[in-house]
């Protein structure tokens, strides 16, 4: 097998504020994601979500962010799917953005809820057609014996709601995670990275800078 031990690369970016306190997190994050977005960070909104099952074996993917604002991190999927399985064992859940432009990285943990029916339809409603009718088509994460058998099953949601509006599927829709910790990580030269966490407590935000 290779090695991989000479793959490496430094960092150059500029510290975190001197003050930890001095960050409002949820303001902090919103700059960091508006940043990526303009330096062209491709998929800027794009999250590794991780989440432990009801056998306690962990799983992660990537999803797209869809909203954020201090009620959490709000993603979509089918409620049946592996994930959807993990967070109805184990309501919570770990979110990690890696911008490598920017030499950042964002940690958000919390607890996870399903968005309120009327919003996740809303959402779903301004989805392109062809995203609606795959919502209906694909069992997501179950087993598929041929591609053919998709296509066929596209078909019948096609012929199924041929001149008439897609609605929401009711194993569809919207999980939202209630951030109580945010990592904020950024690179800098000779490995010597800033990072500062902030958690959530009955008092406010606690924020504290880690050693690398």
């Amino acid at each position: 097998m290779g090695s991989l031990h000479d793959i490496r690369r430094d960092y150059a970016g500029d510290p975190l504020p001197g003050d930890p306190m001095a960050i409002d997190p949820w303001r902090f994050f919103a700059a960091w994601v508006s940043q990526a977005v303009q330096a062209g960070e491709p998929e800027a909104t794009a999250m590794t979500l991780a989440t432990i099952g009801g056998d306690l074996r962990p799983s992660s993917r990537i999803v797209l962010l869809k909203e954020y604002s201090p009620r959490g991190l709000v993603f979509f999927s089918d409620y049946d799917s592996h994930k959807g399985r993990d967070l109805t064992a184990n309501p919570v859940a770990a979110a990690s953005f890696w911008w490598p432009g920017t030499m950042r990285q964002v940690r958000a943990v919390g607890p996870v809820s399903r968005l309120p029916r009327p919003e996740s339809e809303a959402y779903f409603a301004k989805r392109p057609r062809a995203s609606q009718l795959e919502a209906w088509a694909s069992r997501q994460s179950e087993p598929l014996r041929r591609r053919a058998d998709l296509r066929d099953a596209v078909g019948a949601a096609q012929e199924r709601f041929k001149g008439a509006q897609v609605p929401c599927r009711p194993s569809w829709g919207g999980y939202v995670i209630d951030v109580d910790t945010f990592e904020f990580w950024q690179g800098l030269p000779g490995r010597l990275h800033d990072r500062i966490v902030c958690r959530l407590t009955e008092h406010g935000w606690r924020n504290e800078r880690l050693q690398p």
